[in-house]
């Protein structure tokens, strides 16, 4: 249940973020919005090891090199989200994004890249990404 909760509140928190942060953009700038986003996330993670984190910042060494580029996507999705929300609108735009990480993530699945267990991508699921692909296109269909 906590997963569900958990996945409810990105999903809303990252619709609200992208707009929020299209809007600052609008007004200060793309690049400018994106510093004070990421900064802003800085300083709260920051905190949050110091208040909250009982992990082990040595072990990164130790880690695959590879997943040290994830905080290199932050600037990517930040920036591209801004310019989707501004080029389509938001439900547009959040609907192809939404339907591009499901892909993504079902690539990651059915290859167990990343480390992650391989899930098969059977034809129902074709078939819902098909459905969602159909949706935003509907939704986009002007009469």
């Amino acid at each position: 249940m906590l997963g569900f909760i958990c996945s409810l509140l990105a999903g809303v928190a990252m619709s609200v973020q992208g707009v929020m942060n299209t809007r600052l953009g609008d007004r200060v700038g793309l690049y400018e919005a994106n510093m004070i986003v990421q900064g802003t996330a800085f300083v709260l993670s920051v905190l949050a090891v110091l208040f909250l984190g009982s992990g082990n910042l040595a072990a990164v060494a130790h880690t695959s090199k590879i997943y040290l580029l994830g905080g290199v996507f932050g600037i990517i999705i930040t920036i591209t989200v801004m310019l989707a929300i501004k080029g389509l609108g938001p439900t547009v735009a959040i609907s192809i994004i939404l339907i591009a990480q499901l892909l993504a993530a079902a690539l990651i699945d059915a290859f167990g890249w990343f480390d992650s267990e391989r899930i098969p991508f059977g034809w129902q699921k074709f078939a819902g990404v098909a459905l969602m692909i159909g949706g935003v296109l509907l939704f986009k269909w002007k009469v």
